[in-house]
This record gives structure tokens, sequence and C-alpha cells, in this order.
């Protein structure tokens, strides 16, 4: 292991497409959603734990979800988890992160990754990882990994490739694109997933945030000298309460010049939304995702259920349903309108308060 490798864990999501099952006060990166016995926090940070000691891992992560994050990682200390009063995006949970770092080793190089993704070729990932490290050490670029698509899926970003390399300059980044968009970028062969996941050095992230993203840099550069100490929690208080949400992506990616990708096939899924789950889990002989035992189905078919435990279920005569139930709520909603859980949570919010957010 090189003692200049850093992962940082960006772990400060509410998970409010995964509700009810995720609540604001336990969000999905907490959870067993797959019942292996470890939450999806955990499952990314034995991912990175082969290439990275446990000494330099970072966890960006909500101020209340502090001891949540200690719970899951009992290997990592509480001076490496970074608290963020209020979500702000990804920009400045990666600045906190980088200019932190840049105090504590200016040698450093950043693994950014969220924390509710899975991957099933570990190995094959991590020779990716290891190589791209090696790659940054050498050039002044920042990395991210692309994902070959598997199908013409709408809730992705996409990034195009200039090149048939290994390791290409990235053309241009797309965010979200229409299903007729989106069946024209897997058609063409130029154009992966946006997995969300960079490898830089830190010198190199702090200078693309300096040239895109001025305000930001004024900010976090400010307060240099109280990382570390007992003045940071009071001076990130004032950082985020002024500073503006941007997601990487948009404040420094897509107007970096020296952005690359590696694209590859391990398994990837950023497990974002029920139907996302319901792709990657296994199926009963009529298509059915279901707990192991306790859930009777009749005449009922593409549908996942998610039970508490010991709780048991009959369903029957529903067709593309999604039947997620917990101690206190349950939401049978149509697989095709999944994008309304939003709304969902606000009209409950609304007549009800946040006890059932």
């Amino acid at each position: 292991m090189n003692e200049h490798v850093y992962c940082v864990i960006m772990a400060g999501g509410a998970g409010t497409r995964f509700w009810p099952k995720s609540r604001r006060s336990k969000p999905k990166q907490f959870l067993d959603i797959f019942g292996t016995g470890k939450s999806f926090l955990r499952l990314t940070y034995e991912r990175f734990a082969r290439t990275v000691p446990a000494s330099n891992f970072i966890v960006v992560t909500n101020a209340n979800y502090r001891d949540h994050v200690l719970e899951h990682l009992p290997e990592i200390q509480p001076s490496q988890v970074l608290c963020e009063p209020v979500g702000r995006n990804t920009a400045p949970c990666i600045c906190y992160a980088a200019y932190s770092l840049l105090q504590r080793d200016p040698e450093a190089r950043m693994i950014v990754t969220p924390s509710d993704h899975i991957i099933l070729k570990e190995e094959t990932f991590r020779e990716i990882t290891e190589q791209l490290l090696e790659f940054v050490s050498d050039h002044e670029v920042l990395m991210t990994v692309g994902i070959t698509p598997t199908r013409p899926e709408t809730g992705y970003g996409y990034i195009q490739k200039s090149d048939n390399n290994e390791i290409s300059r990235v053309k241009c980044f797309t965010e979200k694109p229409n299903i007729e968009l989106a069946r024209t970028f897997v058609q063409c062969g130029e154009f992966f997933w946006n997995s969300g996941i960079f490898i830089w050095k830190v010198k190199d992230i702090v200078a693309a945030i300096e040239k895109h993203l001025p305000e930001h840099h004024s900010l976090f550069s400010s307060i240099i000298g109280d990382y570390g100490t007992e003045r940071e929690e009071n001076a990130i208080k004032h950082i985020f309460s002024v500073c503006r949400a941007v997601s990487i992506d948009y404040g420094v990616m897509e107007k970096a010049d020296n952005v690359f990708v590696r694209c590859g096939d391990f398994g990837w899924s950023d497990v974002g939304t029920w139907g996302s789950l319901y792709q990657l889990s296994r199926k009963d002989e009529y298509a059915n995702v279901k707990p192991a035992s306790g859930c009777f189905t009749y005449g009922t078919r593409n549908c996942i259920v998610s039970l508490p435990k010991d709780k048991i279920a009959v369903i029957s005569g529903l067709k593309d349903y999604i039947i997620a139930d917990t101690d206190d709520v349950l939401m049978i909603c149509p697989r095709e309108e999944e994008q309304d859980i939003r709304k969902y949570i606000d009209e409950v919010k609304f007549n009800l308060g946040d006890k059932y957010i």
C-alpha cells in the first residue's frame, strides 16, 4: 500500500428515492439492502481496503450521520469523518476533503467514490483503480471511471470518449438524456455511463477548483490553517452557510480540459432506485423480487417486495408494482411511477411532519 493514496467516501446523501426503507435518520448507505449482512458503506470501504490503508480513508457525511459512520467503519478514527453541517452537492463535499488533505499531505492521490454503489467484479475494478492511480501520479489529469452501458438509461449521466485508447481524453459530458438520445448514445459506442468515481492528485483537483470554482477555492483555502484543529467545525459551518451548491461534474469536470476517462465493465450499479435494485436482484419464476421466506404471492408478476424481518405478506393479483413495508410506513405503487416517490414524501411531510420521512 502507498502511504500517499487516500480514499474519500461521499456518504452524506438522504437516499430519498429508496423511501420508505431509507429514512432521513438512517439513509440507504447505512442499510443492508441486499441482505448480505453488510451496509453499502461497509461494502464500499472493503472494496478499497486492499489498496488504501485504514488510516487514509476519509468519509464526508452529514453531521447527523457521524455516529453511523463510526459504527459501520470501526477501523477509522473520528478525525477521519468530515461532517458537513448541510448538504451542498458534490463540489463542496470534495472541496472539504481536498483542501483538508492538501494541508495533511500535499503529495496525496485521491480516490473519490460514492458510498452506495455495487460492483460485482471486485478484482477487475481493483486492477483498474491501481492502474489509474499510477496514471495520475505521472500526469496532471482528472480521471473519471466510465461504465460500458448495457441499456439506454435516462437516469445516468454520459461521458463521450475522444478516441479508442484504453485511457482517453473526455470529449464531453451529457447529463441524464431523454430516452431517444440515450438510445443514440448506446448505439454510437462512444458514450459511457458516468460512475461518479474519480481519481486525481490532490494538487491537481485543487488547481482545477481554483480555476473553475474560484469562489469555492477562496472559501476553502481561507481556512487552510484550521483543518484538523478545534477551529475547523465553526469554520466549516460558516463556509457551508454561504457556499453555492453545485456538483463537481457541472462545476469542474465539464469545464476542465484535462479530464480523462477509463471505461470498463465490472458489474457496476449505483442502486439509486427501487427499479435499479429490481434489475440487480435475483427473481423468482414469475420475475418477482421478494424475501426468501414469509412472502406468499398469487397471480403476481414483475414486482419487488421489501418487508421487515419476521413479517408475513400475502400478495395477490399485482403486476409491475413496488411493495415496500417498514414498521411504520407501507408504500404500494406501480414500478413505472417510481419517479413520484418524491411527491409521496412531500405529501406525507406536509400532512404529518418529519416523523415518517
